[in-house]
């Protein structure tokens, strides 16, 4: 099938007279739906410098949530899917011990669907294929490091396998909902009243069965009120109708990703946590609207997190401000519209805004002030420097919004270059 990558209406239209299959009524769609899981050292080893920062990496002396996961596919009615699982390891040296892991948790488990393996061994032979091929170029664009290249690869395999839709899917949730991949793909894809679904997100349920994220306000919450703005933003698109709505939000756990959209935009690297509603900010800005289906549930349980409350936040900081940057960074271009911090209220845009840094700096302050009541001077320390760092590394130092461009440029080009029929029957082969 070609693919058309213009933006236009009368491009789309070329688009969707190609896809014959699903235009003329045949339900059918194929799919890929991909879980990413991540892994670090052994517990005892804890972590190292270098190591790269994910929420809750499963120690390679625990079982983790994985085979929970695919365990829980059992419940769905519609199986006609593949599914890819991406082994990613925090540390190069214990690369291989992943993808051991991982494959024996994939094998030893139940086997309601077609499944893959992604990892690292398999990422460094697409490398040499491509470079070998005259692709070189777009090898930098494929890493298993950070969130953002990751769930780049949560679209870029779909195509290699040739689907119409992505569905991305974490490994800390299970599916209760038997008729979640068929609202998955009920809307995704179509040209709606409301304009085209290119991306279509659901939502969490917390372990209590809600959507609403709940925790003990602590004082220097006043001033970083994000769970009070994620929940305000939740009753609005979550808690109210219609069905189908235009999100500021989403989650990287649940969405679908049409290939229109997936073989030109993608993650942004630079975003190295919040990396889901950054990637919602980049397909506003090509014209695309995210929309939200309120019946699109999965149960989130995420083990613990263990890093501090100061190391959470910096981690946010460095979000914000660079997602800020993105949205200050744009200038007028054909084809592409400028997106607002107003179109992201009440969250993310509560923490777009100009007063960030009072925001960063008030909450600190306060943060810090807990830590030493509590005798605890070497975080309230680091929790300082968060507001330091808001004003300084946090800051890019290149202009985000043409970085982005440049980013975006060369990734449709790879997806033109993969799409060849004899480059992507070499690298489908290294892992199918």
């Amino acid at each position: 099938m070609e693919i058309d990558t213009g933006n236009c209406s009368e491009d789309r239209t070329k688009y969707f007279e190609g896809m014959l299959h699903y235009q003329k009524g045949d339900s059918f769609m194929k799919t890929t739906m991909v879980i990413p899981s991540y892994w670090a050292r052994e517990k005892t080893e804890g972590e190292k410098p270098g190591d790269a920062v994910y929420d809750h990496p499963t120690p390679l002396d625990e079982e983790g949530t994985l085979g929970r996961a695919l365990e829980s596919l059992g419940i769905l009615k519609e199986k006609d899917f593949e599914l890819v699982i991406i082994a990613a390891a925090n540390a190069e040296d214990i690369e291989e011990r992943v993808e051991e892991k991982v494959s024996h948790i994939i094998s030893s488990g139940p086997s309601h669907v077609k499944t893959l393996l992604f990892s690292h061994s398999h990422l460094r032979q697409i490398h040499k294929v491509m470079t070998e091929s005259g692709g070189g170029k777009f090898v930098n664009l494929l890493k298993l490091r950070g969130y953002s290249n990751i769930r780049n690869l949560c679209l870029f395999l779909p195509h290699l396998l040739s689907s119409d839709a992505a569905v991305l899917i974490d490994d800390d949730e299970v599916f209760e909902d038997p008729a979640f991949m068929g609202k998955a793909r009920e809307f995704i894809g179509k040209n709606l009243d409301t304009g085209f679904a290119g991306a279509v997100a659901g939502y969490y349920l917390q372990p209590d069965g809600d959507w609403h994220v709940r925790r003990d306000k602590e004082p220097w919450m006043e001033h970083w009120d994000k769970l009070e703005r994620m929940n305000e933003a939740f009753e609005k698109v979550i808690g109210s109708g219609p069905r189908l709505k235009e999100t500021p939000f989403v989650f990287g756990g649940n969405m679908v990703v049409h290939r229109e959209v997936f073989t030109r935009i993608p993650f942004d690297p630079i975003v190295t946590r919040g990396e889901d509603i950054d990637f919602l900010i980049n397909i506003k800005m090509f014209g695309y609207k995210f929309f939200l289906d309120n019946t699109l549930a999965i149960k989130h349980l995420p083990p613990s997190k263990s890093h501090p409350v100061w190391k959470q936040v910096r981690e946010d900081i460095y979000r914000f401000v660079r997602e800020r940057a993105k949205l200050r960074d744009q200038e007028p271009r054909k084809d592409m519209a400028l997106v607002s911090v107003e179109e992201l209220e009440p969250y993310p845009g509560a923490f777009l805004g100009d007063d960030l840094e009072d925001k960063i700096e008030r909450a600190c302050g306060i943060l810090a002030d807990d830590y030493r009541a509590q005798g605890n001077g070497v975080d309230a320390d680091e929790t300082l420097k968060n507001i330091e760092i808001a004003r300084g590394p946090a800051v890019p130092e290149k202009n985000v919004f043409l970085e982005f461009l440049n980013m975006k440029s060369l990734w449709e080009e790879m997806m033109g270059f993969t799409a060849r029929q004899d480059i992507r029957a070499g690298l489908r082969s290294l892992f199918v």
